[in-house]
């Protein structure tokens, strides 16, 4: 008889002693290796016992289960954590503050491996040995000095990250990063992950961390093959120190890279503008996000607040260029790369086609009503979409379709002409709420179903709003 006793929960565990978690699997698949190897039944006896002096398992949740007809197994409130807790929905030890991944991990593990409680996992981390001479202080700064740096090689390990139930795939990989971190970090080498669903209790929103100290022969026993069906095909690659994130090519420099530009006349209008925009933006994106929740994935908001933020990081570095089109391909690069969502590709094709109409000698409001439209033009030709569509073109077309009267306006008369665009961009997005999505996601969804105005037109409203507001403001 083996009994896997690996909760690291009880620092002082009672006479019914320690519960086994998750490190069971590990315990199965060795023993089933050796099994298939033809080991006999003393060996695999004596391997799975050593072996479980060094596996330690600790869960985390952030919700009770509840058996099926039955109430949740434990009241927990909204904020909090579980720590230490079971695998058949009992509470666990200690409750705090929900705090992030990186903390999280950091704390479990801190628990797991604390020398003073009696169910420490006894894992060795890595340590730097420095022997000094000649009072050098390490700073290596005297010729005759010898300093001597000794690396000392913790533990290797394999890490199961297991789902209790409930948590998302990102939700998941992001813990699962943090255990690594954190484990590499005490000179652990993390020799193998496992993240997934192994060992759950219903639809509990935590997870369970498992720490198993693992020799070559290990190693060679949990990476034999096998047909269970749910075993990850796990590659036999060491994880720690695998991770090379490699150069991209050079692609040529980016404009929002270019600091060689010089201020103009419109520089100021132009900078005042764009953090009108980005504040306005910033203090929307809660609506946006709604509005997106009814007809798509509800980011429409984040998207735009990102595009945002990274214009304002771009602003606090960066001259405003003198030429207008200069400007407009800086932003069509920043929301290329920083924006996201099908919203930052539209836009980015917009102020590209839109940069070539407006240039220092040529920034007249007739330019900038011919930059509106070829910005406009490359949205319908590439993005696929026309008025009518439901999409961020039902507040666009209109307020151009009025901008172009300023090619013809008399002195004085552009305001105006402003004006009466702005409100057509807020008609046309009110509009949207009647009309049959033919373009988006929102023409995935049931008609009956899409009753509130489409996001990204109301974000072009809230855009051309804005634009209106600063200018009226430096009249």
């Amino acid at each position: 008889m083996v009994i896997v006793a690996e909760d690291c929960a009880f620092e002082r565990p009672s006479k019914a002693g320690r519960r086994g978690l998750c490190g069971t699997v590990f315990v199965h698949k060795l023993a089933g290796a050796m099994a298939e190897d033809g080991s006999s039944l003393d060996q695999i006896v004596a391997k799975v016992t050593a072996v479980l002096k060094g596996i330690g398992t600790l869960g985390v949740s952030l919700s009770p289960c509840s058996v099926p007809g039955c109430l949740p197994s434990f009241d927990l409130p909204a904020g909090d954590m579980e720590l230490g807790l079971g695998i058949h929905g009992e509470p666990g030890i200690k409750r705090s503050k929900v705090t992030t991944a990186d903390e999280v991990v950091k704390t479990m593990i801190g628990h797991m491996t604390n020398p003073d409680s009696q169910s420490c996992l006894p894992l060795k981390s890595g340590d730097h040995t420095h022997t000094r001479y000649n009072d050098c202080d390490f700073k290596c700064g005297y010729l005759n000095c010898v300093c001597v740096c000794v690396c000392l090689a913790g533990d290797s390990v394999v890490v199961c990250v297991n789902n209790l139930g409930a948590l998302s795939c990102l939700e998941m990989a992001v813990v699962s990063r943090a255990a690594i971190i954190c484990l590499e970090n005490r000179g652990v080498t993390v020799a193998r992950v496992m993240c997934g669903s192994f060992m759950t209790s219903l639809e509990m929103a935590g997870m369970s961390l498992t720490v198993m100290i693992a020799d070559d022969q290990t190693l060679t026993l949990f990476d034999a093959k096998t047909s269970a069906p749910a075993w990850p095909n796990l590659s036999g690659a060491c994880v720690s120190g695998g991770r090379h994130v490699a150069a991209a090519p050079a692609t040529g420099a980016r404009p929002q890279d270019d600091d060689t530009h010089s201020e103009g006349p419109l520089s100021r209008v132009m900078r005042d503008v764009l953090e009108r925009i980005c504040s306005t933006l910033l203090e929307k994106q809660e609506e946006l996000n709604s509005l997106d929740r009814a007809a798509g994935d509800g980011d429409c908001g984040n998207t735009h607040a990102q595009g945002a933020r990274a214009i304002q990081e771009w602003l606090q570095g960066h001259v405003i260029p003198g030429c207008p089109g200069k400007l407009l391909s800086v932003l069509a690069g920043l929301v290329q790369e920083k924006m996201g969502g099908s919203s930052g590709a539209l836009y980015s094709l917009f102020l590209t086609a839109a940069a070539g109409h407006v240039t220092e000698g040529r920034s007249n409001a007739a330019a900038w009503a011919a930059a509106m439209h070829a910005g406009t033009q490359a949205m319908r030709r590439y993005g696929g979409a026309d008025p009518g569509d439901r999409t961020m073109l039902d507040a666009l077309c209109p307020a151009v379709e009025e901008l172009l009267k300023l090619t013809t306006a008399p002195p004085g008369g552009e305001m105006v002409i402003l004006q009466a665009a702005v409100q057509k961009a807020a008609s046309g997005a009110e509009a949207t709420r009647d009309l049959t999505a033919r373009a988006g996601r929102a023409s995935y969804i049931a008609a009956e179903r899409v009753t509130l105005p489409d996001p990204g037109a109301v974000a072009v409203a809230t855009i051309l709003r804005a634009v209106l507001d600063s200018l009226e403001v430096q009249k």
